[in-house]
C-alpha cells in the first residue's frame, strides 16, 4: 500500500487515540484527541501495497481503524469502476488512459466524508491530483528510499511499471521524478525507514 496522508473541508471531526510514549526504559500510554478535517490521505512514490508492516494501505487500515474512520484505496475503487485488475487496463489502455480515470477516481473520493484515503503511486503525476488532495485534506507522505522499496518489490510481479531489465534504476527514476511532487503535494513528510506500522500510525496520529 502508500502512502499520503489527507485532511481537509470545511466539516472537522474528533477521535480519541491511544499513543505509547517511550522515555529511556519507561513506557506509557496516553490517550489523546485528534482533531482533523474532511479526511487523512496516505501516499509514497511507489507503493508497497499488501507487504507486511512497509505500505501506506497497511498502516492506512490500521490508522483509520484508529481514528474509527472508513478507509478508502484509489487503486481497489479504480478497478471496480473499470471492471478489471489496473495491470490489465493498463497493458490496453495505456497509462494515459489509466491517468484519466484514476483522476476522475481522486476526485471524487477527496469530496467525501471523513477518511482515510490511501492513493496509487503516480497519482502526483496530475496536477489536479495534487490540487485536489493538498487542497481537500492534510496530506503525509511515507518516504522510502529506492533501495528499501527494491528490497520489499523486487519479487513483486504485480507491478507494471516496474516489469523491466533493471527495477532498481527503474525505482530511482520515478523516485527522482516524483518525489518532488509528493513535497509539493504534502503537509507533512514521514521517513518510514525500518519503522512498525503501529509506530508510523502513532507519528501519523501526532502530526
Amino acid at each position: 500500500g502508500l502512502d499520503q496522508c489527507v485532511a481537509g473541508g470545511a466539516t472537522t471531526a474528533t477521535a480519541t487515540v491511544d499513543v505509547k510514549f517511550k522515555a529511556g526504559s519507561i513506557e506509557t500510554n496516553r490517550r489523546i484527541s485528534v482533531t482533523y478535517p474532511r479526511s487523512l490521505t496516505l501516499v509514497n512514490f511507489y507503493p508497497s501495497k499488501g507487504l507486511p508492516g512497509s505500505g501506506k494501505s497497511t498502516v492506512g487500515r490500521q490508522l483509520a481503524r484508529r481514528l474509527q474512520l472508513p478507509f478508502l484505496d484509489s487503486d481497489h475503487v479504480i478497478e471496480e469502476r473499470i471492471g478489471c485488475a489496473i495491470r490489465d487496463y493498463f497493458e490496453r489502455e495505456g497509462e494515459a488512459g489509466f491517468r484519466d480515470v484514476e483522476e476522475s477516481v481522486i476526485d471524487d473520493l477527496t469530496l467525501q466524508a471523513s477518511s482515510v484515503l490511501s492513493t496509487g503511486g503516480g497519482a502526483v503525476l496530475r496536477p489536479a491530483n495534487r490540487l485536489h488532495l493538498h487542497a481537500r485534506g492534510h496530506v503525509v507522505y511515507l518516504r522510502s528510499s529506492p533501495e528499501e522499496l527494491f528490497r520489499r518489490l523486487r519479487h513483486d510481479t504485480s507491478r507494471p511499471l516496474l516489469q523491466v531489465a533493471d527495477p532498481l534504476g527503474r525505482l530511482r527514476d520515478l523516485y527522482t521524478q516524483r518525489d518532488p511532487l509528493y513535497r509539493e503535494t504534502a503537509h507533512f513528510v514521514i521517513e518510514t525507514g525500518r519503522h512498525s506500522v503501529a509506530t508510523l500510525v502513532n507519528m501519523i496520529a501526532m502530526q
